[in-house]
């Protein structure tokens, strides 16, 4: 049993986050909070995204603030920078805003921007982390396979830990890898699990090194667990762009994973000028813990009515299509 949209409409708090650097297309991040038994919790699915994506989102969230959630096996998690697509001389900048970070995952296949700009902005990442950090790359599946094998063959030389979604499709992703693997550069798949109807197809097809998963759009921890263990293969945890009370969630599935070998997208919190509680890393980790928001932040940072009454709507068409099920 899910619990009645009263109830969630009884705490919801719409907030509009102001970023430091553009990101993902996003000047502003939007969010819905809400508070159940266990907690807070957040519902944010982008706002392109269907109703149909958005109601796994709106599970997520009910699941992490109505229910117990796995028994945590460690209390931090080490996170990794992330660099937007800025110019080269921006990075060391960006990475300021992650202190103690070590990792640090670089955008890359920004539209409107060349190789080249690529090039620089990885050089930069790597000249600044030196040569004991680590660099990986996110294409967010904009290349395709022989554009994919020109980029990384070009960018091998920064020592990259590995390449996230160079590809769109689980073909191309295998392709790719095949081409590739003797060169040492791991690739590790994110849209292809978090936005396929078969998450478990990058495995079977032998596409990738490794897995990227995300709390919300999977539907929450237990979905997550469960893709991670049928999957086989080594698991990094990112969020979605999300608030501190989604970036404990995420924290929660990376603290519940029986192995992490990586460390994970959950330190995005400081690409927000402000945030609804203190979540950014510090000395290159977050801590393990629910989140509770700021009251005054949640005023100070709330969305216009206009929004408010968006995500308000939008909450309720999702929650009838989870009652529906």
């Amino acid at each position: 049993m899910i619990p009645s949209l009263a109830e969630l409409l009884d705490t919801a708090r719409v907030v509009a986050l102001p970023m430091t650097t553009r990101f993902r297309g996003v000047d502003v991040r939007e969010a819905l909070l809400f508070e159940g038994p266990e907690g807070w919790a957040e519902f944010s699915p982008f706002v392109e995204y269907a109703d149909a994506e958005a109601s796994v989102w709106l599970a997520s969230a009910i699941d992490y603030a109505w229910s117990t959630q796995p028994v945590p096996l460690r209390q931090s998690i080490g996170v990794n920078a992330t660099v937007p697509a800025v110019a080269a001389a921006d990075v060391s900048r960006v990475l300021a805003r992650f202190p103690g970070c070590r990792t640090a995952k670089v955008k890359v296949a920004e539209p409107g921007q060349s190789l080249s700009d690529d090039i620089a902005r990885v050089r930069a990442a790597r000249d600044a982390l030196g040569p004991e950090g680590r660099v990986r790359i996110d294409a967010n599946g904009a290349w395709n396979v022989d554009e994919a094998e020109h980029a990384i063959h070009a960018l091998a030389e920064f020592d990259l830990e590995y390449a996230e979604q160079p590809c769109a499709s689980v073909e191309e992703l295998a392709e790719l890898r095949s081409r590739v693997k003797y060169m040492g550069i791991p690739i590790a798949a994110d849209e292809s699990i978090r936005k396929a109807d078969d998450p478990l197809a990058v495995a079977r097809a032998g596409a990738a090194d490794l897995i990227v998963i995300k709390a919300q759009p999977l539907g929450g921890l237990t979905r997550a667990l469960q893709i991670v263990v049928a999957a086989g293969l080594p698991a990094v945890v990112s969020s979605a762009l999300d608030t501190a009370v989604g970036l404990s969630q995420g924290a929660a599935l990376a603290a519940a994973l029986p192995h992490l070998d990586y460390d994970c997208g959950l330190g995005t919190g400081a690409l927000f000028v402000e945030d609804v509680a203190d979540l950014s890393p510090t000395k290159g980790s977050i801590p393990v813990g629910r989140v509770t928001p700021d009251t005054a932040r949640l005023d100070k940072l709330a969305a216009s009515a206009e929004r408010r009454d968006w995500w308000l709507e939008r909450l309720e068409r999702c929650h009838t299509l989870l009652a529906a099920e």
